[in-house]
């Protein structure tokens, strides 16, 4: 079991990083290094520092407001077997889990990946693809850019296709 996780730090209560009120992990190294990403101290893979995801956990439990928590980044899926184990700690506490990727669905599923396969099984909300500048929409709920979608994994895996959930007030 791997418990240690690279980050750049935690925000123990957001309300923008997805639904209710969350404690959002941002982990460190990302490859993608998007043109206007909004945490660009993230990218460097060697930087950040040294996490235990059961001390991230035992905070987690610390505050029973929170709605879940969210994998940020940096690239959550470049660290993902960490991720989903804390992913696993906070669903048994009947919490949920948002991630967010600068990868699309399909390409982490094209990953064959066990660590990549089992984040993606503990993640309810995914929000996927890169930040894109020229489709930068500050009206957005919980993402960026208009390109990026936000997944009901749990629809998306008891269908077998691709489900969205409308943020926009449709639901």
């Amino acid at each position: 079991m791997e418990y240690k996780l690279r980050i750049s730090g935690v925000e123990p209560e957001s309300i923008v990083d997805g639904k209710g009120f969350r404690y959002v992990v941002f982990t460190q190294g990302c490859p993608h290094a998007c043109p206007g990403c909004h945490n660009p101290q993230t990218h460097p893979f060697g930087g950040g520092r040294a996490a235990d995801i059961r001390d991230l956990f035992r905070e987690f439990c610390e505050n029973p407001l929170l709605r879940g928590v969210t994998f940020s980044g940096g690239e959550p899926f470049c660290q993902p077997a960490p991720l989903a184990e804390l992913g696993r700690l906070v669903h048994g506490r009947g919490k949920d889990v948002t991630t967010y990727t600068g990868y699309l669905y399909e390409e982490l599923l094209a990953m064959r990946s066990p660590g990549v396969d089992a984040l993606l099984a503990q993640t309810d909300v995914l929000i996927d693809g890169p930040f894109v500048l020229a489709q930068r929409d500050l009206s957005l709920r919980f993402r960026g850019s208009r390109n990026q979608r936000v997944i009901d994994m749990n629809e998306t895996r008891r269908t077998g296709k691709i489900v969205l959930l409308d943020l926009e007030g449709h639901q």
